[in-house]
This record gives structure tokens, C-alpha cells and sequence, in this order.
């Protein structure tokens, strides 16, 4: 019989949630964009299409928003079960910058905390790069900067199907029930390049939260697409790209899509343009019906959810909660994990769960 006791002797002190970051006004744009883009051979030109893109929201990505509610549901959640941790906050490319928190969490005496990272899925970016960045901030802030021990990816935690089902559902209530069955799902991740794809677990993680969130509706007809591609046009990436489908769902006679962006857990600028603008703007024009749904944002179980991951690494033997057949994810990355060819290990003083 496993032991769901929580330890006496647990060796964490905080929470840190790790994202992306994104620019709160037009004058945080294209210091957000350089950030993103430093060290990668992409033109200014298409720095500033992109700048383009931002100014059509007045500048504003909703992530850091959607971040702040996260915290404050989690910090909710948490209170309600007695969990007395401090939750922080720090981004890849925008403020609150990871190595500016983790400067205030050793002067608030932290010791070893364990990260949230906002990807449910593994990749170098999603994961592994998020390990690097807080490498690297360990070792601009010296011997004070704490641990920093991921928690293990979720893309098969009932926390996280259970939401995405309800609102695939909700979408599918939105098609007139006699064009309901015929309704083709296309759910979308971020299109990642090939070498990165072959070295990660990213598609069957994917595909596994598809055909998870299918049997449960009983509903055959979907496919796993890409969008938000940003790379080489000669350098291969994952597709194909949502706007093609769509195109080729409208040349076979189909009538209604739904739009599901599993790959992603808040409605954040890759919602807002490329699915709710673009690929809106392209199924208009055609003739299709599209329906997008909603992300998992804060839904209950989805916090939940991650006041459970928390737990999980403070209890002593604990039942990892799953769905389907791939299994809960392992808590260490394999030094190899998520790791394409075209990026060289760096020299990582970070504890972290599965890439």
C-alpha cells in the first residue's frame, strides 16, 4: 500500500511559476521581440511584421494577465487545503524577468522551490529551455539563488483533459445538432521543428490528449494541426499549418470546425491572432463555420490539478494521477531529454522534472 502521507521533512519552501512572458503596451514590444529573438538569425523585417501583429492589441499580450490570475486562484487554492507556500513568478523574455525573481527569493531566504512551468507538454521549449533559463539565473544571482525542481509534465492529468473535454463539448453545443456529428475538430499545438520533434515526446503527447478528449465525446472526426510556426522556411517544421486545413476541410465539403488550441493553456497572443484573427479572417472568407474553443485558464479543476502536482512531490509514495496509456510522466529529465541536435547541452545546476 502506497504512503499519501504528506512528508514531515518536505525540502521545499516556495512555488515558482515559469512562462514566457509578453508585452503589457507598444513600448514593451520590441524590447519583448529582441528578447525573444536574441541569438536567432531572423530578419528585423520580420521582427517588426510581428511588432505589427502586437499593435493590433494596443501592445498587449494577455499572458501576464492570465499569469496573475493563475497565481491568485492557485494562491486560493492552496490557503483552502492548508498548503502554506509562497508563490513567485518569473518570465522567459518579459517582466518579471526569472533572474530578477530569483534574486528576490533568496533575499526572502528561499531555499528550494518547485516550478511550475505553463507548457503541459515536453519540448525543448516547453521544457528543457525553461530548465536552461533558470540555469542561467542560478548562476547570475551566486551561491544564495535557490533549487528549482519542476514539476512533471500534465498533458495526461485528469486535471487537464477534464477541463479541455467540457470546453470541446461547449463548442460542439454551439454547432446545430444536425450538423453535430459531421463537425470536424481540428485541435492545434505550436508548431516546433522537426529535429526538435524527433527528439521529444511533443507529437504522442499530443495525439494521446486528442484521442483522449475524442473517445471520451465519442467523436471520431479530428485531426492534430500546427500553428504559429516562426521559423526558416527552408528549415522543416511540424504540419500541417491550421489555415491549409482549413482549406482542405472546405474543398471536401465540410461545413463546421471546431478550433481546440490544446496545445496551449491560456488565450494568450497565439489565440488572438493566429486563431481568433487569421485563421477566423481565412474561414470566413471560405465559408466554413468555425467555432473556437476556450482554453483551460483558471478552470477549477485545472488549479486544482496543480495544487495536486504540488503535492504529489510533497507526499511520501504517492499515486500519480493519469488518464490513458502512456503513464504519469517521470520527475528527472534523462540528460538527454528534449535535447534536438542543433542545441549543445549547457551546464545546468537545476533540479527539474521531465523534459
Amino acid at each position: 500500500m502506497n504512503d499519501n502521507t504528506l512528508s514531515t521533512n518536505s525540502p521545499y519552501d516556495a512555488i515558482l511559476v515559469v512562462s514566457f512572458g509578453g508585452p503589457e503596451g507598444m513600448d514593451d514590444v520590441i524590447p519583448f521581440l529582441e528578447n525573444v529573438l536574441r541569438g536567432k538569425n531572423v530578419p528585423h523585417e520580420r521582427l517588426l511584421q510581428v511588432a505589427e501583429h502586437y499593435g493590433q492589441f494596443d501592445g498587449i499580450s494577455p499572458i501576464n494577465g492570465q499569469n496573475r490570475a493563475l497565481i491568485m486562484a492557485l494562491e486560493e487554492e492552496l490557503k483552502a487545503n492548508q498548503i502554506d507556500l509562497p508563490i513567485y513568478w518569473g518570465n522567459r523574455n518579459w517582466h518579471p524577468m526569472l533572474t530578477d525573481t530569483l534574486r528576490q527569493m533568496a533575499n526572502d531566504g528561499i531555499k528550494h522551490a518547485l516550478a511550475f512551468f505553463t507548457s503541459a507538454y515536453s519540448s525543448y521549449s516547453g521544457c528543457r529551455q525553461y530548465r536552461e533559463d533558470i540555469a542561467r539565473a542560478q548562476a547570475e544571482v551566486g551561491e544564495a539563488a535557490p533549487q528549482v525542481s519542476g514539476l512533471r509534465k500534465f498533458y495526461n492529468h485528469p486535471g487537464f483533459i477534464q477541463p479541455n473535454i467540457e470546453n470541446v463539448r461547449a463548442a460542439l453545443d454551439q454547432i446545430p445538432e444536425s450538423r453535430r456529428a459531421n463537425t470536424h475538430i481540428a485541435f492545434t499545438a505550436h508548431s516546433i521543428p522537426l529535429d526538435m520533434a524527433r527528439h521529444s515526446h511533443y507529437e504522442a503527447q499530443l495525439e494521446e490528449v486528442c484521442r483522449l478528449i475524442t473517445s471520451s465525446l465519442d467523436h471520431s472526426n479530428w485531426k492534430l494541426v500546427y500553428q504559429s510556426r516562426s521559423g526558416s522556411p527552408r528549415q522543416p517544421w511540424l504540419e500541417p499549418d491550421i489555415r491549409d486545413h482549413l482549406q482542405r476541410l472546405k474543398d471536401a465539403g465540410v461545413e463546421d470546425v471546431v478550433i481546440a488550441p490544446v496545445g496551449f493553456i491560456s488565450d494568450h497572443m497565439e489565440i488572438l491572432y493566429d486563431l481568433d484573427t487569421e485563421a477566423k479572417n481565412l474561414a470566413d472568407e471560405i465559408g466554413l463555420h468555425m467555432v473556437r474553443t476556450a482554453t483551460v485558464g483558471t478552470h477549477p479543476r485545472f488549479i486544482t490539478m496543480i495544487r495536486e502536482l504540488i503535492v504529489e512531490r510533497m507526499t511520501n509514495n504517492p499515486d500519480k494521477l493519469f488518464i490513458g496509456t502512456r503513464g504519469a510522466n517521470h520527475d528527472s529529465c534523462p540528460e538527454d531529454c528534449c535535447l534536438p541536435g542543433l542545441v549543445r547541452p549547457p551546464q545546468m545546476n537545476v533540479q527539474s522534472q521531465k523534459g
